[in-house]
């Protein structure tokens, strides 16, 4: 079996395949069941079920804590 993921808000994911716009890169908004994801190109918001987000991530980057100041 493969490990699962630890995805978190303010994660950069990027997915197998792009976006209509051409953009593969999401921002994760909200996890659970359901994980919610912002496009990097265009600012679509899209809601998807965990488990086929899983199985089409190619990679997490890790965001900023909640704890960290922006800069």
């Amino acid at each position: 079996m493969k490990p699962i993921p630890k995805i978190a808000p303010c994660d950069v994911i990027e997915m197998k395949k792009p976006h209509p716009c051409g953009k593969s890169a999401f921002e994760v908004v909200r996890v659970g069941s359901d994980v919610r994801i912002v496009c990097l190109g265009c600012g679509r918001d899209v809601t998807v079920p965990r488990i086929k987000l899983e199985k089409s991530i190619r990679k997490i980057t890790p965001g900023r804590k909640s704890d960290e100041s922006p800069v």
